[in-house]
């Protein structure tokens, strides 16, 4: 009974709604298309499908995609830091193993924390004020490690990095998608991907020459220079017309599509779809496990379970721990890495809108299973002292491959794909349960990995192996291919499907 008032309370709004902007517009017709009795799954994606001129790139877009994923530069500076200044941090403040491993850990902990709330703040403060927001905590984390004089500030501090960062992993990919042309929007949240990698490549080879407190302060210095920048880019166009700003919400279209693009048909795709799914209203993390939204929300928390499963923030964190450990110099070795992952990176943003999300998964998880295999045999053989000379060459190739095949596809893939298949009435809820989910899991493996490398790395790797190869069989069978279409488009698809 509840459901059914809840249902005509929401096409009475909606009603009230067009006649409301009737009066407004009374010389647009394209404000009469949206009554919803009259759209339906299939028609939104047959209208998604016509809309060919929201397929081109501006300068505009360009600029705010490159601010907007300037956070994630500022997120691999803090994902690559605990590699560099280990030998650092332990000497100097007399860190044990496990002490290590708690300031190590705490960035994915203080992750956790940030998404909580990640999803209901970037829809209160929207996207743009959402970012500063996260800035405040990056900047207050740096300056806290730079000064810090105990464990404690040390931990204070990256726990604030990490609640930024927790953030920040929320709302980039998803102001990206929104922005984005539906033809080019993989390769541009991917190279949210590619910005992350060169922040960790660049404290993985500065850390090797630059003291602890130094490498803070460097870290420190991108987020300023993003703060500055993010005032000049427009708040997401689907976010303003969620909120019933459609002035604004055409305004920042049309800065995004040119000065002299037609964007009626986009903006009017873009209210359709919000309005169709804003008929219950806003879904509550409770209703979540309806029917309705069970596929997507499989999809999106599987994915990051499995993400995190496969040990790659254990391995990103520790690098320099396993080098040492397989016998291979640590500062050769993360400067190898470093050099390889932005090539990488790169050529994952240039292919995934050419090869499709599903392919490239699948491939860069059965990579990830091979590099951790083979890490697996070399502990192994290390353990019983067979081809001790092959030891460090093993240990450099499946370090090497397991992060550079990690950040071609599984890395950054999984946070397109939870910024793609959530319409606007439960981004916020489900979107923060996937997060949630992505820091929980990376926070257990990172806390727990130095633990089980000195108990058992050989079969550390071998669960990490399984897991990826668990993975593949996952993406076959059940994540969709979302290239070259459009939100809408996607959204509708996955309506369709439960009908």
């Amino acid at each position: 009974m509840e459901q059914q008032k809840s249902m005509e309370k929401g096409l009475l709004n909606k009603s009230l709604s067009i006649r409301e902007r009737e009066r407004k517009f009374p010389n647009e017709d394209v404000f009469l298309e949206t009554g919803l009795s009259r759209k339906s799954p299939r028609e939104v994606i047959k209208k998604a499908q016509d809309d060919d001129g929201e397929c081109r790139v501006t300068a505009s877009v360009f600029l705010s995609t490159f601010v907007a994923i300037s956070g994630s530069f500022c997120s691999g500076c803090g994902a690559g830091f605990s590699s560099g200044a280990q030998s650092g941090i332990t000497k100097d403040l007399s860190l044990s193993v496990a002490e290590y491993s708690m300031f190590g850990s705490i960035l994915t902990l203080g992750g956790l924390i940030g998404a909580i709330f990640s999803g209901k703040v970037a829809d209160v403060l929207g996207r743009k004020r959402m970012m500063l927001f996260c800035e405040a905590f990056c900047v207050t984390g740096w300056l806290a490690m730079a000064l810090a004089k105990d464990a404690l500030w040390l931990d204070c501090g990256r726990l604030l990095l990490g609640i930024g960062i927790g953030l920040f992993s929320y709302v980039i990919p998803v102001y990206v998608a929104e922005i984005a042309p539906k033809h080019v929007r993989g390769s541009f949240v991917f190279a949210n991907q590619l910005m992350q990698n060169c922040g960790i490549a660049l404290f993985f080879i500065i850390g090797n020459f630059v003291p602890w407190r130094l490498l803070a302060i460097v870290g420190f210095v991108p987020c300023v220079l993003h703060v500055s920048c993010i005032f000049f880019i427009p708040e997401s166009p689907r976010w303003l017309a969620k909120k019933g700003r459609d002035k604004d919400c055409r305004t920042a279209l049309q800065c995004l599509r040119g000065p002299d693009v037609d964007i009626s048909r986009e903006a009017n795709t873009i209210r359709d779809t919000i309005e169709m799914s804003e008929v219950d209203g806003e879904t509550r993390m409770s209703e979540l496990f309806r029917r309705r939204y069970a596929y997507p929300l499989f999809i999106g928390v599987g994915l990051m379970f499995l993400q995190q499963l496969s040990g790659s923030a254990g391995v990103t964190y520790y690098a320099s721990s396993l080098f040492q450990k397989g016998g291979f110099p640590s500062a050769v070795g993360t400067s190898v890495i470093a050099t390889m992952m932005v090539p990488k990176a790169m050529l994952g943003t240039i292919i995934v809108d050419k090869l499709g999300r599903r392919t490239l998964l699948m491939a860069s998880c059965a990579a990830m299973g091979l590099s951790a295999l083979l890490l697996s045999v070399s502990y192994g053989f290390q353990s019983f002292g067979i081809l001790p000379d092959l030891t460090p060459i093993f240990t450099c190739i499946g370090v090497l491959g397991h992060t550079v095949t990690f950040a071609l596809g599984m890395g950054g893939l999984p946070w397109i794909i939870m910024a793609e298949i959530f319409p606007m009435n439960v981004k916020v809820s489900a979107g923060t349960l996937v997060t949630v989910t992505n820091w929980l899991f990376g926070w257990i493996v990172t806390y727990t990995f130095n633990f089980m490398l000195e108990w058992n790395a050989s079969g550390m790797f071998f669960i990490f192996s399984m897991v990826s190869a668990f993975s593949i069989v996952f993406v076959y069978f059940l994540v969709p291919e979302t290239k070259g279409r459009s939100l809408e488009e996607i959204q509708a698809l996955f309506s369709n499907s439960v009908q």
